[in-house]
């Protein structure tokens, strides 16, 4: 074999190998902030609102929301708003593209509805 395709051969590998390192090095997530939460809110197209308005809104007839509870079942047992359903999903965009359909089925077809995700 030629020096040429040896060095070739040899620079490539380094190349993959110093990819392969990168995409596996851990990453620390970053802390969320509520301007974090309030730029994904409207890149998602939801409303925020805070406590004080979720609280009136459901004194005034909780039975008209549906509250989705997303933590985890374990956590829900814990403890749950009165009248929440759970529905788990990490906090990814991967997890709310994987159950998007399974999503989809279990808020069902009124879009008249108040739905609050915690």
């Amino acid at each position: 074999m030629q020096p040429k395709y040896k060095i070739l051969i040899v620079t490539v590998l380094i190349c993959v190998t110093g990819l392969l390192v990168m995409t596996n090095l851990a990453v620390t997530p970053k802390e969320p902030t509520w301007e974090d939460v309030l730029a994904e809110g409207r890149n998602g197209g939801y409303k925020i609102i805070e406590t004080k308005a979720l609280w009136e809104k459901y004194q005034q007839g909780h039975e008209k929301m549906l509250l989705v509870d997303t933590r985890q079942d374990w956590e829900y047992r814990t403890g749950h708003i009165k009248g929440a359903v759970n529905f788990p999903m990490e906090p990814t965009w991967w997890s709310r593209w994987q159950k998007r359909e399974a999503q989809e089925q279990f808020l069902g077809s009124d879009k008249s509805r108040v739905i609050v995700f915690y």
